[in-house]
């Protein structure tokens, strides 16, 4: 290993040279308290920044061991200390000056959750930290400026790894809410199972959103308040006592006049599945780590799906039992989203009636007796919801604002009224009994199959090159194929899509061989990053992607939405 004083010789050597002489700081560089490792050296100075990591030795750092002793402790820590370099490294950020993307400093932008990320890691032994970043080594055209780079590395990069990266310079009594704060949030999860519930909103939790392009808390917004027919106490371990409304297992109707709040309810809901900064008005919403929010998504991919508990005797003979499509419509979209969270072990599925298929959802009375059912393929959902729950322990919360088809069959029914919840059961009930229930099958479904065998499609071979691009939260593309997940609304980073398509090309190319089930390729994928990290994923552990760590549904909905799955 090289010193930061041969690395600043080597500097001055290349000073004034053309772009391509950066290549030779590639390497690692002693500096006082950590290792400077330049992993990857952009190709010129509009290229993709340069990739560099900070290697700190856990008895250097000094972060006493139960800050990160568990996964849930070290995965706030690792957040935090994230959260801590970028904001240091913003304010030197194009300080250093030049062409291109010359005086780049950045590392992953982290949202209003908390997630596993490849920006950070800490070793849950020794205490050791990484962190990975970018900087866009200067240049003047495409001649090198090393004394701007000079700048960064031994200034400016120095200062925010003091700041962020050691115990010593850190504020301790923040750091231990972090963590409290974490605690908390894993005991309420344990207490879901516990209890019954599929999910926990706190009073007080601040639900509205400050815009449609902002994730951070609306100011003046109503303050969550739980009914007291609903209402949980919980004894946490750092907070304290903590109140709220505990939505039960099995099925929940959340109805109310429009602008009410229903679906601001929902979303507080599916976002509960990850844990949340403090500050976010949503930090004690706790989701079962499961849950699925469900849509109809017009156009997908199918391939193989047993959408038979929902969809049969199609009028062209498509055999539904191994349904595949390449443009699904509503109806049959919404089946295999069910069928396949199912397969992906959801234990509570999330659906708002704006964003389903009227026809899978629902069908009333006077079209059932227009259109018999021996006419009509599909069973709708409002058929098998009880079911699921029955058989497979699957609870369903739906938001309804203009069919009360659910009212019949719904365990629990909250009213929203100006952001305000309500517990109506019993009157919604009474009222119901006015008018007739939809009737059901004649006989209960037989258990989906699950018996999908992905092979390794063209192009994922040992020697071929394999080219991935991000499209933000909406896509990504492998190769020619790009993999739409605009409608897989669980997804809340960009860099979880970057991760997802890590999954696919990795599935591709060592999972995918014919004799695995989807169940087992995706156990097997969880293996992988269980053992090795995300960065277990990319080929070259020098030069790491930014990730961050998708759930298993996730996993899934990526591989079921990729059209060149071959099953």
């Amino acid at each position: 290993m090289q010193t930061s004083t041969d690395l600043k010789n080597l500097l001055k050597r290349i000073d004034h040279k053309g772009y391509p002489a950066y290549k030779d700081t590639k390497g690692m560089y002693q500096f006082p308290g950590y290792v400077l490792s330049i992993d990857h050296v952009q190709g010129d100075p509009f290229a993709s920044p340069s990739k560099v990591s900070v290697h700190v030795k856990g008895a250097a750092a000094g972060f006493p061991k139960e800050l990160y002793c568990g996964d849930c402790q070290r995965i706030a820590l690792q957040d935090d200390l994230t959260r801590r370099f970028g904001m240091l490294a913003g304010k030197h950020a194009f300080q250093a000056k030049g062409s291109g993307k010359s005086g780049l400093i950045s590392v992953s932008r982290c949202g209003q959750e908390v997630l596993e990320r490849t920006a950070c890691r800490i070793d849950e032994k020794s205490g050791d930290v990484v962190l990975r970043m970018e900087i866009g080594f200067p240049a003047n055209g495409r001649t090198i400026n090393a004394r701007e780079l000079e700048k960064i590395l031994f200034d400016y990069v120095p200062e925010c790894v003091e700041n962020a990266l050691f115990y010593k310079k850190r504020d301790a009594k923040k750091l231990r809410q972090v963590i409290d704060l974490a605690e908390d949030q894993a005991y309420i999860r344990e207490q879901l199972k516990e209890r019954g519930l599929v999910a926990f909103v706190a009073n007080g939790s601040i639900l509205p959103r400050e815009s449609g392009v902002s994730a951070k808390p609306m100011r003046g917004a109503v303050a969550f308040v739980s009914p007291k027919e609903m209402e949980v106490t919980l004894d946490l371990p750092h907070k304290g006592t903590l109140s709220g409304m505990g939505i039960r297992k099995g099925i929940t109707l959340i109805v109310g006049g429009g602008y009410h709040g229903k679906s601001t309810l929902l979303k507080a809901l599916e976002l509960g599945v990850y844990d949340h900064i403090a500050g976010d008005g949503r930090e004690y919403v706790i989701t079962d780590a499961t849950a699925v929010k469900l849509r109809a998504e017009d156009g997908r991919s199918i391939k193989q799906a047993d959408i038979s508990m929902f969809i049969n005797d199609l009028p062209n003979g498509k055999d539904t039992r191994t349904f595949c499509t390449e443009d699904a419509s509503g109806s049959t979209s919404q089946a295999a989203n069910v069928i396949e969270s199912m397969e992906a072990g959801a234990k509570a599925l999330l659906i708002d009636e704006d964003t389903s298929a009227t026809n899978f959802m629902i069908r009333d009375e006077l079209m059932q007796r227009v259109i018999h059912r021996e006419m009509e393929p599909i069973t709708p959902f409002i058929e098998r919801i009880r079911e699921l729950y029955e058989q497979y322990d699957i609870s369903t919360v739906i938001v309804a604002g203009s069919s009360g088809a659910y009212f019949h069959i719904a365990d629990t029914i909250v009213q929203m009224d100006k952001y305000v919840p309500k517990e109506i059961t019993d009157p919604a009930k009474r009222e119901a009994e006015n008018f007739p229930a939809l009737s059901g099958p004649e006989e209960p479904a037989g258990h989906p199959r699950f018996e999908r065998r992905p092979r390794q499609s063209r192009g994922f071979g040992s020697q071929d090159r394999i080219k991935m691009k991000t499209m933000g939260q909406e896509a990504v593309q492998i190769n020619r194929e790009t993999v739409d997940l605009r409608y897989v609304e669980q997804i809340v980073d960009s860099e979880q899509v970057t991760a997802l398509g890590y999954c696919l090309k990795y599935a591709q190319q060592h999972v995918f061989n014919g004799k695995l089930t989807m169940q087992e390729a995706v156990d097997r994928l969880e293996e992988k990053i269980e053992k090795e990290g995300l960065a277990g994923l990319c080929e070259s552990r020098s030069s790491v992607a930014a990730m961050a760590a998708p759930r298993r549904q996730e996993i899934f909905a990526c591989l079921n939405r990729y059209r060149g799955l071959m099953v």
